[in-house]
């Protein structure tokens, strides 16, 4: 399931390149609020903690709690913009949603029990095909990662998405079973 973080904002007045810079050199980041039907609503965020939350690789699937004068706003991350030469922070839009909102991430994946593949001890290769997917899910029911279990797969094997059971709620965008991982065999044999 998804984390929820909260972070405090402060209402945006006045819209464009020379209000962004303002903002910014008083070290806020502009921001803007959107979705679920309503007006969006422009913001400014402190650049350190909102720098902390984009550090994360799972920034943009950590559902986050705005807080704009007393209301609170639960969001989404879906684009964060650098300065093309300094990769500063430029400015960030939140997705606003409802409990019956669904929306298209991408989820990392990660595999386990390596030590107990008999492929792989035998020098073969574990070769990612997906380091993520792509999931439709309510954003509340969003996977932190997919986890696959290399467990007793011997060279030659693949692990597809259908061997591995989607949380309520999320499904893959592609219907058909697609391969995630296989197991290779060593392109080098030990002398």
């Amino acid at each position: 399931m998804a984390e929820t973080t909260s972070i405090s904002a402060e209402r945006r007045d006045g819209t464009g390149k020379g209000v962004a810079r303002a903002v910014r050199r008083t070290g806020r980041i502009p921001a803007v609020i959107y979705g679920d039907k309503s007006e969006p609503i422009s913001i400014t965020i402190d650049a350190k903690d909102l720098a902390l939350l984009a550090d994360n690789p799972k920034f943009f699937i950590q559902v986050l709690d705005v807080e704009v004068d007393g209301d609170t706003h639960q969001v989404l991350p879906r684009d964060l913009q650098l300065h093309p030469v300094t990769d500063r922070l430029m400015h960030v839009d939140f997705l606003r949603f409802s409990a019956n909102t669904l929306i298209v991430v991408l989820v990392p994946v990660s595999f386990i029990n390596a030590e107990e593949s008999p492929g792989l001890k035998r020098g073969g290769v574990l070769n990612i095909v997906r380091r993520e997917v792509e999931l439709r899910c309510s954003p509340l029911a969003i996977p932190q990662e997919l986890v696959f279990d290399l467990e007793g797969l011997d060279i030659g094997a693949s692990i597809h998405i259908k061997s591995i059971e989607l949380p309520d709620g999320a499904t893959a965008t592609t219907e058909r079973d697609f391969t995630v991982a296989t197991v290779a065999a060593p392109t080098l044999m030990p002398v």
